[in-house]
């Protein structure tokens, strides 16, 4: 069982076609062979984590799907529509070596023995269902978290996902290697109090932090 993710650049003129096929497609991908786990994803700058925050040029689609069937899914009608109307893809196909909390009420990822895969670079996919009563503030804690991740030794790229653009919301990022990632996450004192603090104030009525080892990529980012 693998993890594929797309992300589709696009020009100004394909975002109506974009925004229909986020409400299409949800069910078509599900529906796929092989396939245990799904999710549309907008895309932002990762910058406030606030509507303004939207990326309309950056789509996204992750999917947990048997080994045997990711070609299938990379020659599938959604996926080639997508290829139509973007500018350019980047595809990677990742293997979960570690995975904390829930998604959609769900663990999506199956573990991968991470002692027999490469270390370098890494993903790490954060997502959080923000508690209404604690949006304003988890907004509070954000510009020095985020200040922190961009300015983070080892960090490739980073920006924000999510399925809606308030609540929903999370991060990709990838990593040169497992120690810069850690470095960050669990050291930086910016981050270590914000994760403290979500804690003790019940910011997230669910939340997930998962990484990935990079089995294949495609594309640039």
């Amino acid at each position: 069982m693998a993890v594929v993710l797309y992300f589709w650049k696009i020009s100004s003129s394909a975002i109506p076609r974009a925004i229909w096929k986020m409400t299409v497609d949800r069910r078509a991908v599900k529906k796929f062979d092989g396939v245990t786990f799904s999710k549309l994803l907008g895309c932002g700058h990762g910058v406030t984590f606030t509507p303004t925050d939207v990326d309309l040029h950056r789509w996204g689609l992750l999917v947990c799907i048997a080994d045997e069937n990711i070609g299938l899914l990379d020659r599938s009608k959604a996926i080639k529509n997508w290829q139509v109307i973007s500018d350019s893809e980047f595809r990677v196909i990742l293997d979960p070596t570690s995975s904390h909390g829930l998604w959609s009420n769900v663990q999506p990822f199956q573990l991968t023995n991470a002692n027999n895969l490469p270390s370098e670079p890494l993903i790490a996919i954060t997502r959080a269902r923000i508690a209404p009563r604690r949006y304003l503030t988890f907004l509070k804690a954000v510009p020095r978290v985020v200040s922190q991740l961009h300015s983070a030794p080892g960090l490739i790229r980073s920006f924000g996902i999510g399925e809606a653009p308030i609540g929903l919301q999370g991060t990709f990022s990838m990593w040169r290697d497992e120690a810069s990632l850690l470095d960050f996450a669990f050291r930086d004192s910016d981050h270590l109090d914000a994760i403290k603090g979500s804690h003790r104030g019940k910011w997230f009525s669910e939340e997930l932090f998962a990484r990935f080892s990079v089995r294949e990529m495609r594309g640039s980012l």
